[in-house]
């Protein structure tokens, strides 16, 4: 019982050493510990990237000049024919003629022998304002009678109206005849030599006698 006592009084007094021995070695323990989750860690790494340099330039702003349109195109002067045809007076040949029989022609119908000239150039009235209009002697049926279709044209087919210019002249004959637009060379000839064969009766201007510029269609068609 002495031997039991003495141990249980030892015990007791070596505890708080005991307990300081073991706070000692779990407070190395802990900071052990800590220690190697410290050195474990993993180390972040940081990337720092460069930036580039951007330059910026100055643009200057033109401005672009408007130039000025081209000047409009002067307009083209139309010239006004001089000449008037006669209304609704175009010759419709419609049956064939005949060469082969001379037609008969009044002494009226022969050309007339030309008029002598003066020293003086005689003025020309158009008909369009000529007061007493000069009138053609037996009408569109002697010119008709004047007419001779060209054979040629006949044998090719060749139709169309020829218009011709002349003067009447004081006295009524035809002057300065020529064809302001035809179909066919025969056919002006033709036409021509018809006008030349015709009197007129003069045309008068304040009751005198002055000279006409006019203008006559012949029609040339077959049957």
């Amino acid at each position: 019982m002495a031997l039991e006592k003495k141990d249980g009084a030892n015990l007791r007094k070596r505890y708080p050493i005991y307990v300081e021995v073991g706070m000692i070695v779990a407070l190395l323990l802990l900071i052990g510990a800590f220690r190697f989750n410290m050195g474990s860690a993993p180390k972040k790494t940081f990337t720092v990237q460069e930036q580039s340099t951007v330059d910026i330039k100055e643009v200057k702003q033109t401005t672009q000049q408007k130039q000025p349109p081209p000047p409009p195109r002067p307009p083209v002067p139309i010239e006004k024919p001089d000449d008037e045809v006669l209304e609704d007076e175009n010759l419709d040949f419609d049956r064939t003629l005949d060469l082969s029989e001379s037609l008969q022609k009044t002494t009226d119908n022969e050309a007339p022998p030309p008029e002598p000239e003066g020293d003086q150039e005689k003025e020309v009235v158009d008909f369009a304002v000529i007061e007493d209009k000069p009138e053609m002697k037996g009408g569109q049926e002697a010119l008709y009678e004047a007419l001779d279709y060209p054979s040629f044209a006949k044998n090719a087919n060749i139709e169309g109206t020829v218009f011709l210019q002349f003067t009447v002249t004081t006295k009524g004959n035809v002057k300065d005849v020529k064809a302001l637009r035809s179909p066919h060379e025969a056919l002006t000839k033709a036409a021509i030599e018809a006008m030349k064969k015709m009197k007129f009766s003069p045309g008068k201007q304040r009751k005198e006698p002055v000279e006409v510029r006019m203008s006559q269609p012949i029609r040339f068609k077959l049957n």
